[in-house]
């Protein structure tokens, strides 16, 4: 029997973009459930935890079938870290290592986390920590922030030694990842030595593109979404609620 890891999905009460989110019902559900049910249809996690500071969301949790860690208030505020959530939860449970899964991804396929944690295992001695990423469709190079005069510049001094380096093409810039939440692995030892959640020596996982919840466009985006493609995690669900 191949190891097992435990989940934690961090969900507080307060979000701004998008009020009461990890309530709010997509397709019938709370947001929070799609995360509790992926953790539950995968091979490779053996337990799944909600931290929360929050009454409505604990019940929520409960009901469909995770336990519950209470967070700390001030570990639930708009500035709190994720290495406060997770070096919470290691002060809590028994083990060496944490699946991270933000309930703003709702969206992931339970055969790709189990990829994921395999990964993990067969590789956690020369890292630090794992974090999922998917590929950006433009580079960084390409990027412009705005001086105080209003002028368009580049976030770099230079490109090879080429200054105005936004104007090539972008096949001359290396690849570039966005963290997306799809899974994020966490080590005790990492955690517990300083004030880093996943620390410098990060071994990516490279998964499909996944919307992220953190404005009503995205949620609406979502929902038109499961409108239109069939998602074993919403069937699931259904079932599960058809059985209470």
């Amino acid at each position: 029997m191949s190891e097992k890891l435990t989940a934690i999905i961090p969900a507080r009460g307060g979000s701004k973009g998008v009020p009461r989110k990890n309530t709010k019902l997509l397709h019938d559900h709370p947001l929070i459930s799609y995360s509790i049910m992926a953790c539950k249809m995968s091979v490779m996690i053996d337990k799944v935890v909600v931290s929360t500071e929050d009454d409505e969301i604990a019940q929520i949790a409960e009901s469909y079938g995770a336990e519950i860690l209470e967070r700390p208030v001030e570990y639930a505020q708009d500035n709190s870290t994720d290495w406060q959530v997770i070096d919470h939860f290691f002060q809590s449970y028994s083990v060496d290592d944490v699946v991270y899964l933000r309930p703003t991804t709702p969206l992931r396929n339970p055969d790709n986390i189990d990829d994921c944690i395999e990964f993990y295992l067969e590789n956690r001695n020369r890292m630090s920590g794992l974090r999922s990423m998917h590929e950006l469709p433009e580079s960084p190079y390409k990027v412009f922030k705005l001086t105080e005069d209003g002028y368009c510049v580049g976030f770099f001094e230079d490109f090879n030694g080429i200054k105005d380096y936004s104007n090539l093409p972008r096949q001359n810039f290396p690849k570039a990842y966005q963290p997306n939440g799809y899974i994020d692995i966490a080590k005790r030892e990492t955690v517990e030595s300083g004030t880093s959640s996943f620390a410098t020596t990060i071994l990516p996982y490279i998964s499909e593109f996944v919307t992220e919840v953190d404005t009503e466009y995205e949620f609406d985006l979502l929902t038109h979404q499961l409108s239109i493609q069939p998602s074993t995690l919403l069937e699931k669900l259904n079932k599960s609620r058809d059985m209470v």
